[in-house]
């Protein structure tokens, strides 16, 4: 290549380069003029025409547009929205402000209603029945501590308790109960540690990220009167709502389960989607633990309550029918694990069968090269040049390489004819045997 091609072809790379800068410039012009006109109309919409909007888009469009929207239209659009596409977009929202690390909520007209707070004198003047702490700093478990007396554990010691330290009464009247909550995205699913403290009708709730139970129970709360009545009817209802999410994303579990179930009852699978196919039951399988671990965990917290004799019969009633909620959960997982080791069998099944095919063509080879490798052991000894000592070497050895083909041909069509023989023997016995079935 000469020197002015070389330079010809610098000089078209880079023009291909500017003209690829200049494609994803117009690229990210035309998507900010979209999402502008976007903003624009969802800016003439009510939060019940939003949710009704929503309800009906995709998923990814559904996205899209709840990113546009302001953080207060959020939860008025959220209180009047379906419960399944509440759940949906209550999982994926996360702490952003000062107002949302530290919540202080009362009663007013038998409504949950949030008292935005942004000092310690706000807090001083404030009458709550609820005080939820997400991730909070120093400062906020110290306003806390100092105004209501009370010993609230830091979020990042919430883990590895012992069972005895997860549910006690302290001397001063303080009951402590340290719970797991589910936390279900797509990215990852775990189970977030809880600390609820009980004090004087007031909740102190404490963790380290904002989970769906509590922002659905706020909505809850708020969008219906005289849903709770004290800080204890709110504890039981945080509970309730927990289950409740549990028992949709065991719902999640069934629906991905079916689409795994579609592919291995397919006639053939091959290896790279056996492993796909795998991994996807091990998340399943790790998620249906995580609930049976919640559930676990919610039951004991209510036992210790029902034992502790700390609620009314009312709220023992209410504690009743959670229990039972959980108990038809308990059912619905054990038949997950069945359906989910049935699934992963049936994957490995085919994984072996295709091992075996592969041994069988293995064995084939080795089969018809057996006479081959016989015949050129013999043609590689001296005897068969003491043989064929007056044989010119070109005719013996031509000779040879003859009968080794004859052999392999003959090999090969032995093989076959076997092969064809036992297919048409298992047809005659299938047909024979469906035969005798149908008389």
């Amino acid at each position: 290549m000469s020197n002015h091609d070389e330079i010809n072809n610098k000089e078209t790379i880079l023009n291909v380069r500017g003209v690829l800068a200049r494609h994803r410039l117009v690229e990210e012009l035309v998507r900010k003029q979209n999402l502008v006109e976007l903003q624009r109309l969802l800016d003439q919409l009510d939060a019940q025409s939003m949710a009704q909007m929503l309800e009906i888009f995709s998923p990814e469009d559904r996205q899209i547009i709840w990113d546009l929207i302001a953080e207060p239209q959020k939860e008025e659009i959220l209180i009047v929205m379906p419960y399944d596409t509440r759940v949906e977009l209550a999982a994926d929202f996360r702490a952003r402000n000062r107002n949302m690390v530290i919540r202080i909520f009362d009663l007013h007209e038998g409504l949950l209603r949030q008292i935005p707070i942004e000092t310690k004198a706000d807090l001083a003047h404030a009458k709550p029945i609820w005080i939820d702490l997400v991730m909070p700093e120093d400062e906020h478990l110290n306003w806390a501590r100092d105004l209501f007396d009370v010993d609230l554990p830091n979020p990042k010691e919430l883990t590895d308790l012992e069972t005895s330290a997860r549910f006690y009464v302290e001397d001063n009247g303080e009951v402590h109960l340290h719970s797991d909550f589910l936390l279900d995205r797509k990215d990852a699913s775990r189970n977030i540690a809880v600390a609820f403290v009980l004090k004087k009708d007031i909740l102190f709730s404490v963790r380290s990220e904002e989970l769906p139970a509590f922002r659905l129970q706020r909505l809850r709360a708020r969008a219906e009167s005289d849903y709770i009545s004290n800080a204890k009817d709110l504890l039981l209802d945080l509970y309730a709502a927990d289950v409740e999410y549990s028992a949709n994303a065991l719902e999640d579990i069934y629906m991905e389960l079916e689409g795994v179930g579609r592919q291995v009852f397919k006639s053939y699978m091959t290896d790279e989607e056996a492993a796909k196919i795998l991994a996807a039951i091990a998340e399943e399988e790790d998620l249906n633990g995580r609930i049976r671990r919640n559930v676990l965990d919610t039951r004991r917290a209510l036992s210790f309550l029902m034992r502790g004799k700390f609620l009314s019969e009312t709220q023992h009633e209410d504690v009743r029918e959670i229990l039972r909620d959980i108990e038809s959960l308990d059912g619905h997982t054990s038949f997950l694990v069945n359906k989910i080791n049935f699934q992963m069998d049936a994957t490995v099944g085919f994984i072996n069968v295709n091992q075996n095919k592969d041994l069988k063509r293995l064995t084939v080879i080795s089969l018809v090269f057996m006479p081959l490798n016989v015949i050129a052991g013999i043609g590689g000894m001296s005897e068969f040049s003491m043989m064929t000592a007056g044989i010119p070497w070109q005719m013996a050895y031509s000779g040879l390489l003859t009968g080794l083909a004859f052999v392999s041909w003959l090999t090969f069509m032995g093989v076959q004819f076997f092969e064809r023989r036992k297919i048409r023997r298992l047809s005659m016995a299938s047909r024979t045997n469906h035969k005798i079935q149908t008389r």
